[in-house]
C-alpha cells in the first residue's frame, strides 16, 4: 500500500525529471489535474480504481491534456501515479514539490488575509517587512476575508502571524482564563 512518505519520493522524482527551471509549470499542471480530481468524482475513480484498464485511463488523461494543453511530462507523470495506485497522494506531492522548489530557490509562499483590499503601497511595505523577517524572496497571495474585522493574518509555510482583531481578542481571552 502506498503511504504518505512516498509523496516525498514522488515529489523529488518530479523535480529531478522536469528540472528546476520547468518546475513551476509542472507543479501548476499537476495542480490542475488535482483540481479536476477534486471536482470530478468520476475522474478520481477512473485514476484510482484498478478495474479500469491502463488504456482507458491513458485515453481520458490524453483528452484532458489536449483540452488544457498539458505537457507530455505531466501526462506521463499522472499515468505513472495512476498505474502505481498513488494518485491519491497528489495533494501531498504538490505540497512537497512546491516546498522543495521554494527552498532551492530561497523563496517562500505567503498568504496574507485582510478584511479589505489593501493598497499597492501597503502591499510593498508588507512584502519588504516579510522579506526581512524570513530572509527569503516571497510569492505572496492576497485573500480578502471580511470576517477578520481588522488587522491581517499572514501564513508563511507552517508559520502563522495573526494580528487580526479576532486573534488579539482570543489571546486576551486566553490570558484572562489563565488568571
Amino acid at each position: 500500500m502506498i503511504q504518505k512518505k512516498d509523496a516525498s519520493r514522488y515529489a523529488k522524482a518530479l523535480l529531478r525529471n522536469v528540472g528546476f527551471d520547468e518546475a513551476p509549470q509542472a507543479i501548476s499542471e499537476i495542480s490542475l489535474i488535482n483540481a479536476i480530481m477534486t471536482k470530478s468524482r468520476e475522474f478520481r475513480i477512473l485514476l484510482a480504481n484498478p478495474r479500469f484498464t491502463t488504456e482507458e485511463r491513458e485515453s481520458v488523461i490524453k483528452q484532458i491534456a489536449e483540452q488544457y494543453k498539458l505537457s507530455e511530462f505531466t501526462v506521463k507523470f499522472i499515468n505513472n501515479l495512476s498505474d502505481l495506485r498513488a494518485v491519491a497522494l497528489l495533494p501531498d506531492i504538490i505540497r512537497v514539490a512546491t516546498n522543495l522548489y521554494f527552498e532551492k530557490k530561497q523563496k517562500a509562499k505567503a498568504t496574507i488575509m485582510t478584511p479589505v483590499e489593501i493598497s499597492a503601497e501597503l502591499e510593498k511595505k508588507l512584502k519588504e517587512s516579510l522579506k526581512k523577517v524570513t530572509d527569503k524572496e516571497l510569492e505572496i497571495e492576497y485573500v480578502m476575508d471580511p470576517s477578520l474585522l481588522g488587522g491581517v493574518l499572514i501564513k508563511i509555510g507552517s508559520t502563522m502571524y495573526d494580528t487580526s482583531l479576532r486573534g488579539q481578542l482570543r489571546l486576551l481571552k486566553d490570558e484572562l482564563i489563565k488568571g
